[in-house]
């Protein structure tokens, strides 16, 4: 435990905690504050048109920027006295990510109404939404290559600045858009709400001009581009493939049981996700930089199963509370209407709590690029986690079905990366290292 805390005081809360608590905070607040104003003026019916414009939405916009972010804070902070290869990471994301979110703005202004009538059955007039989003989609991808500047250049007290007041300036205009034009309003705000932190970015592009020169079409390198494809396809993967299933699922969900149904199960995800910012950030700030230290066997066991002893009590009990106190949770973040979410607690804690057990050893692929273990093992989630949604669906003809899939797949998932991890975790090959 003194090991995890020295590192986390010496290594993370210095060099980034702040910025990622800010974010955090801030993000959850304002998640909070938007998903109380659509239970009072739109209701659940509405927050399952909400939930799938969302995972379109996230969707898209890791492809329109092909999932460089990662690799390009990597680069960029490899690079950063380097001026030549800087130039061409800095030119390669720019132009390749430029052509790419082109495409796919051009894509979903013009195939509107086609994806309108996938994420939004029965409901088949917002096409427009869909246009606002491929208008504003290159001004997101314009902020995220502003953003992976400043974190490869370590410009941590300029983006935590930009954060906050992004985050504030899209929850204010997403109450504003709710209040003033409800279901629509809510809608449109999901489409623009990235996009509009780019206004905020601004100061820090300002910050950075100097490195205008260095963007040149001329310097766009194919090698930069390979190196970074692994990154890439790591994060398109999985960026685009879990929201897409969500989408399908909640349509399962509309179709076979009803709207209101599919409402509470974006609602109780929604809860969901904001306990998971905190555990997910934790985990990403602490364990990816230390296991990508990490070259033997003993250690990466070590760290696992101190992380298991201090850090998943905490949770368990975190987790309890919450369940506990679900009916007030449930009223505090949404309304009475959403009352029936309490019943969906119990499984989705529970494939959380899972979930949390899985990643502390699967982000041993990110740190090590263990590429084909992370692909696979992803793709078996995807589709397990659709299979068994439609079965226990179907088996209870309620939305339960859908956390008890959620429980159940994370289960199996875990025991694929045990299996994976078995020798390391477990002495199963003690004496190769």
């Amino acid at each position: 435990m003194k090991k995890l805390i020295d590192y986390i005081n010496s290594k993370v809360l210095v060099k980034t905690a702040s910025l990622q608590s800010a974010s955090v905070i801030t993000r959850i607040i304002a998640g909070l504050l938007t998903s109380k104003a659509i239970a009072i003026f739109v209701g659940p019916v509405g927050l399952a048109l909400i939930g799938n414009l969302r995972s379109f939405v996230g969707a898209f916009q890791t492809v329109a920027i092909l999932g460089f972010y990662k690799g390009a804070v990597k680069y960029i902070s490899e690079f950063k006295d380097n001026t030549i290869e800087l130039s061409k990471t800095l030119s390669t994301v720019y132009y390749v990510g430029f052509i790419s979110t082109i495409i796919v703005s051009f894509f979903c202004y013009f195939r509107a109404e086609w994806i309108n009538n996938i994420i939004f059955p029965t409901y088949n007039d917002y096409a427009y939404v869909i246009q606002v989003f491929a208008i504003v989609l290159p001004f997101y991808a314009l902020n995220m290559f502003s953003f992976s500047i400043m974190n490869g250049f370590s410009k941590y007290k300029i983006l935590i600045i930009i954060n906050i007041i992004g985050q504030a300036l899209s929850v204010s205009i997403a109450l504003l858009l709710i209040y003033q034009n409800k279901i629509d309003g809510a809608l449109i705000s999901v489409a623009i709400a990235e996009s509009i932190i780019f206004l905020i970015t601004l100061v820090g592009i300002i910050n950075r001009r100097s490195l205008v020169p260095l963007i040149k079409l001329s310097h766009v390198s194919f090698n930069v581009f390979k190196k970074m494809s692994p990154y890439s396809i790591m994060a398109l993967f999985t960026a685009v493939l879990l929201p897409l299933i969500a989408i399908a699922i909640r349509s399962y969900i509309i179709e076979n049981i009803g709207y209101k149904d599919a409402g509470f199960w974006e609602a109780m995800t929604r809860i969901s996700k904001y306990y998971l910012i905190i555990v997910s950030s934790f985990v990403a700030l602490y364990l990816l930089p230390r296991f990508s230290e990490l070259d033997d066997t003993k250690a990466f066991k070590k760290e696992v199963f101190s992380f298991y002893k201090t850090i998943v009590p905490i949770l368990a009990i975190g987790l309890l509370i919450i369940y506990v106190l679900r009916h007030y949770i449930t009223i505090a973040v949404f309304s009475e209407e959403f009352l029936p979410v309490k019943d969906l607690f119990l499984w989705q804690l529970l494939g959380d709590f899972v979930k949390v057990l899985a990643i502390v050893i699967a982000y041993q692929f990110l740190a090590k690029k263990m590429f084909w273990h992370y692909i696979l093992t992803e793709a078996f989630l995807i589709i397990i986690l659709y299979a068994t949604s439609v079965y226990f669906i179907n088996l209870y003809d309620d939305v339960k079905g859908a956390v008890i899939a959620h429980f159940v797949s994370y289960v199996m998932y875990y025991g694929i990366i045990l299996l994976i991890f078995g020798s390391s975790l477990f002495g199963l090959d003690s004496e190769k290292k």
